[in-house]
């Protein structure tokens, strides 16, 4: 036998008469290339939402932190929503309990109602036939709808038993009967009255929570059947109403929980933004605008608040005025005491200058008066130069002449110049630097000050023990550390160590400088440089200073290439 196929349908031809190739199967999918670059797209996609999804959470966290409005408003509306859900869950539980309650108890009575009523209709059913019997019930049935009651709409279904047999119901609704609960038909048939919810099909078949209440109807001794009674009252009444409360309930808790939220940020603004005022004149009057006050309104606490603040901003402002002008006073002092003394000096040193040349044609006590005349005025003149000095950091008028500078070398320098002075004081000077150069853009004139006030004083306290002075670099700053192992310094003589004219021990007997004024220089000029100038001490365990200074002019510091804290050696049995 030979099978016959069916020719296959020709290609559709175009306008010009040439006929189309078929489409591929797969014409429709995205090619591999189109799937890779619509994968990478939905990456990029994910990556912005996360992005965003960051900054959103960190402009809340800022919010949290900054506000002190959002976090009064997000605890007031948390806490406020929290006892409306409670609240209204509460009351949304008792109101239905009620609701339903209510709703049982009629359909209980109109029940028990129904079951007198079908009891003197179907007396004597056994001695009719199956046609009558089921003639009794669908008109028992049909009476029972008309006799309505308070429950409201309901259907009903009557059932006759004979011993294991069921004859077909007589319903109000076809199809209502299957689905009866089998718990309410075994309960009911076996003598007692039954209710129940269950979710039962509507007459357009969807299912809708119901009460089912099963009553057995009495027959007579002498019947040998059973008649059982149910009602099926939908509750579907019940259900718009506890929506309608529902709704009303979630509404009215979510306006009472912004309500209260917005008095709470209200209040919190009307206490907060006075404060707030105040912060905000307190950081003018720190930036120097002395002038300016506060607001007064009203005259309850916040009002008592800005007249007691603008009183501290009055005694300031005369205060610190005050001090102005003295400090001015000072600086001028300073600076024209130490101009007037130059010319006289000058004077003065020049024609000690002869009498020091000529000292050896005196007479001991005259010659030596020479001496000590001649070393008084170069103290004296030291001291005018650091006066001068200090008047010219007072008045801004410092500048400086930055240079690359080899630190190593200007540090050898200075330990060679004070080797005179170490040896006089039985000390020795030790150096420790790194064998590359350390090249820093400084001013090489004020650093090498600098160091010379560092290590003139670690030989004036040093005691007649080694000096150690070291160098150190990384890839931002320079440090030099001058380290002594004399008396030491406790924690409060540090605090005041660069304070003018202070010196530790007054009554000591200086033999370097004496005007006090050197580690002050000192610090000015640390400063200038964008450096750092820091000093350690402990009593008995000498004293360290540490001078740090970026190697490129005008970078800021970090960090120091050397510890301010040296390492202390302790020999067994000595107690510092």
């Amino acid at each position: 036998m030979s099978t016959t196929h069916p020719a296959p349908a020709a290609a559709p031809a175009d306008d010009a008469g040439s006929t189309r190739a078929p489409a591929p199967a797969d014409a429709g999918r995205p090619r591999p290339r189109d799937r890779s670059a619509l994968r990478r797209g939905l990456r990029r996609r994910a990556v912005r939402a996360r992005i965003r999804a960051r900054r959103l959470a960190g402009s809340a966290v800022s919010a949290w932190r900054s506000s002190l409005h959002v976090r009064i408003g997000a605890i007031t509306m948390v806490v406020a929503g929290t006892v409306v859900v409670i609240v209204s869950l509460v009351l949304f539980s008792q109101i239905r309990t009620q609701l339903l309650s209510v709703k049982e108890q009629a359909a209980v009575d109109q029940a028990q109602a129904g079951v007198v009523y079908a009891q003197t209709e179907v007396v004597g059913i056994a001695a009719g036939d199956a046609a009558s019997v089921r003639a009794t019930l669908e008109r028992t049935v049909q009476q029972l709808l008309t006799r309505g009651g308070s429950a409201g709409t309901f259907d009903v279904v009557m059932v006759y038993r004979t011993g294991d047999t069921e004859r077909p119901p007589a319903v109000s609704r076809p199809g209502i009967y299957p689905t009866l609960p089998e718990g309410l038909r075994a309960g009911v048939a076996g003598g007692a009255q039954y209710s129940q919810y269950a979710m039962v099909p509507n007459a357009s078949g969807q299912a809708r929570p119901t009460l089912l209440v099963g009553s057995p109807v009495p027959v007579g001794a002498s019947s040998a059947g059973q008649i059982e009674l149910y009602y099926a009252f939908p509750l579907d009444q019940e259900e718009e109403t506890l929506s309608l409360i529902r709704t009303t309930v979630a509404i009215s808790g979510i306006a009472l929980t912004l309500f209260v939220a917005g008095i709470g940020v209200l209040v919190t603004r009307l206490v907060v933004d006075p404060v707030r005022r105040a912060a905000g004149t307190a950081q003018r009057l720190a930036e120097g605008q002395l002038e300016e006050r506060m607001t007064v309104r009203g005259e309850d606490d916040l009002a008592r608040l800005a007249t007691s603040f603008n009183a501290m901003a009055d005694s300031l402002q005369r205060q610190i005025t005050q001090l102005e002008g003295l400090s001015q006073l000072q600086q001028r002092f300073t600076s024209d005491v130490s101009h007037e003394l130059r010319t006289p000096l000058t004077t003065v040193q020049m024609a000690a200058d002869v009498l020091h040349e000529s000292r050896g044609d005196f007479p001991p006590h005259v010659a030596r008066s020479a001496e000590l005349l001649h070393e008084e005025l170069d103290r004296f003149e030291r001291l005018l130069s650091d006066l001068l000095e200090i008047s010219r950091y007072d008045a801004g008028a410092a500048v400086l002449d930055w240079e690359p500078t080899d630190l190593g070398a200007l540090v050898g320098r200075v330990v060679d110049g004070m080797s005179s002075l170490a040896g006089r004081h039985g000390c020795e000077l030790r150096v420790s630097s790194p064998a590359e150069p350390v090249i820093a853009e400084v001013d090489a004139r004020r650093v090498e000050r600098i160091l010379r006030n560092l290590v003139g004083n670690a030989v004036e306290h040093g005691s007649g023990k080694p000096i150690d002075t070291t160098l150190a670099a990384n890839g931002t700053a320079a440090a030099v550390t001058v380290r002594d192992h004399g008396v030491g310094l406790s924690s409060a003589e540090a605090q005041h160590v660069f304070d003018r004219f202070w010196r530790a021990d007054p009554s000591r007997v200086r033999t370097v400088g004496g005007s006090g004024l050197g580690l002050s220089i000192s610090l000015e000029d640390a400063r200038l440089h964008g450096g750092w100038l820091q000093v350690w001490g402990q009593p008995g365990l000498g004293a360290q200073f540490r001078l740090t200074l970026p190697l490129t002019a005008g970078a800021d510091l970090t960090s120091s290439p050397l510890p301010l804290r040296p390492t202390i050696v302790r020999r067994p049995g000595v107690r510092p």
